[in-house]
């Protein structure tokens, strides 16, 4: 026997009367559940490599930068190194040095030996230092308006790009024998 399909009129009245089942929400958004367990973590392991990495060559100078790395940080306190095979030795001596400066750019007591792995190391980031920057942000106050009125004299016969350079070049000049 075959079922008849409501009319319109019916199937409206049944949806008012039934419940429908509720529509399941979404589940929330997983950052927000691992947050404070990641802040837990961080808080006593502390952050790792990474933040070793970026500011390594503040921590143990040029020179053990350009062929040393961190790889890895566990939570034995093991800092693990990867260096350069022909300094694996000089590495091994600054270890005590080393430690020291990682101790205090990461606090007391967080790595207490070094395990040194040889091999390639990737080139330390070339920039200026933190000294070096600072200086370049620094303003130069500008020469005296008989200094540079004299300095445009003497190379206005030259052509534009070149007048730049050596104007360029005689405001440097001046401003050192100040």
């Amino acid at each position: 026997m075959a079922r008849r399909l409501p009319s319109p009129e019916e199937a409206m009245r049944i949806l008012r009367e039934k419940r429908t089942r509720p529509q399941r929400r979404p589940p929330p958004p997983m950052g927000r559940s691992l947050r404070p367990l990641i802040k837990q973590l961080d808080e006593r392991f502390g952050s790792g490599p990474g933040a070793l990495q970026a500011r390594w060559r503040e921590i143990v100078g040029e020179r053990e930068a350009a062929v040393t790395e961190p790889v890895r940080l566990s939570r034995a306190g093991v800092l693990e190194l990867r260096v350069r095979s022909s300094s694996a030795t000089v590495i091994q001596h600054q270890a005590p040095e080393i430690l020291a400066r990682v101790n205090l750019f990461l606090g007391p007591g967080s790595v207490d030996r070094l395990r040194i792995v040889q091999g390639p190391v990737k080139a330390a980031p070339a920039g200026p230092t933190p000294a070096q920057a600072a200086k370049a942000r620094r303003r130069t106050a500008p020469l005296d308006a008989a200094v540079e009125a004299r300095l445009a004299a003497e190379v206005s016969e030259a052509s534009p790009k070149l007048r730049e350079a050596l104007l360029r070049l005689g405001r440097a000049v001046e401003r050192k024998t100040d």
